[in-house]
């Protein structure tokens, strides 16, 4: 077990925001969490899957919704409601050990985010548990399906949720997480696209063979390779690409791009004109919250499962969507997918169909994780 200091979670929260591959929440929203907690005494304790006793109680929760704001006319409608003080994902926590009769040993990231990690750490450390080394998912995704929890069958249900007005809710007979995904999704666009949620309530026994092992180890190296090299002034780029066994595939300037909220998801578009090496060529990403799909020159060259992430050349940060501005300076990293996600259970759930493209996944660089 290791408690985690404040730049341990900085390096880390950095790290997933690169991973969340332009999803996964906002990197400051993640910090505020963190720096709330610490602030009011509580610790951040880390303990891999090994330490974990197979009788201990997990939980997974996080924010789901769209990452773009609602439009002006949509606001109106939540004007009149109430608003709570306390964060959500605390109130969901309480009310599910309440409802279960029993505290909960740890939690478990539902992915890579800036912020949603940061929910799953901010919801053990206010509760005294701890912080589970491993997650569903590698990276950041768009669906509760796109887990290894889906691919191997365990139950997302209960799923106790809650949202910024003080609404709670328990959701019991869930038959499976694409139904899940459909009934979180619901409520959260009648929640002004954002409700914490908590599930796959289970021992760990049941979940220790399905989740991808020192997820978090892995982030907390990334962010930390990220920082060494803003420090060295080396180009954090290459040092990303080198770090996550991928590549630099184009370096550019944004053009003209768009994005729009959606059935609950921030739907976009980013055009990049090449620049240097990459002169008279375009490449162009599909985002779903995440980003999907690059094209190059019109061809497709990267789909999901591969991580598509966008540098901000000049900052040296990760390019959170629909952050994305017109004369940015930019790098387009691909790094390999989660393996879980490149076998065919995998791929049936988050692969090249599932954004509509006709033709075999065709991985960048070899998958590693």
């Amino acid at each position: 077990m290791k408690v985690l200091s404040r730049q341990d979670l900085l390096d880390i929260l950095q790290g997933a925001t690169i991973l969340g591959t332009g999803g996964g929440g906002e990197l400051a929203e993640g910090i505020a969490m963190i720096d709330d907690a610490l602030a009011k005494g509580r610790a951040f304790k880390l303990v891999t899957l090994d330490e974990a006793p197979d009788e201990a109680l997990v939980c997974t929760p996080y924010m789901l919704g769209a990452i773009s704001a609602l439009p002006e006319e949509e606001e109106e409608k939540y004007q009149r409601l109430p608003r709570i003080s306390e964060p959500s994902v605390l109130v969901a926590y309480r009310r599910f050990e309440e409802y279960l009769g029993r505290k909960f040993y740890g939690t478990i990231s539902c992915e890579l985010g800036g912020s949603n990690t940061a929910t799953s750490f901010y919801a053990a450390a206010m509760a005294g548990a701890y912080i589970i080394d491993a997650d569903p998912a590698g990276r950041a995704v768009p669906e509760i399906t796109h887990s290894t929890y889906y691919i191997h069958g365990l139950p997302a249900a209960p799923i106790v949720m809650a949202n910024e007005f003080g609404e709670a809710m328990i959701c019991e007979n869930v038959i499976d997480d694409a139904r899940a995904e459909h009934i979180v999704r619901a409520l959260s666009q009648a929640s002004r696209n954002d409700i914490a949620a908590i599930d796959h309530a289970l021992e760990v026994r049941e979940v220790r063979d399905a989740l991808i092992p020192g997820a978090i180890s892995m982030a907390w190296r990334m962010g930390t390779a990220w920082r060494e090299a803003l420090e060295k002034g080396n180009d954090v780029a290459d040092v990303i690409a080198n770090k996550g066994g991928g590549l630099v595939v184009f370096r550019g300037i944004v053009g003209e791009s768009d994005w729009k909220t959606e059935e609950g998801f921030t739907i976009g578009n980013i055009a990049i004109d090449g620049t240097g090496a990459f002169q008279d060529s375009m490449y162009r990403i599909w985002l779903k919250n995440e980003n999907m799909v690059g094209w190059l020159n019109d061809q497709v060259h990267a789909t999901i499962p591969d991580m598509i992430c966008l540098m901000d050349t000049g900052s040296g940060q990760p390019v959170t969507n629909p952050n994305y501005q017109q004369g940015q300076h930019v790098a387009v990293v691909v790094l390999p997918a989660p393996k879980p996600f490149v076998t065919p259970k995998g791929l049936d759930a988050f692969g090249p169909a599932y954004v509509g493209i006709n033709q075999p996944y065709r991985p960048v660089v070899p998958s590693a994780v």
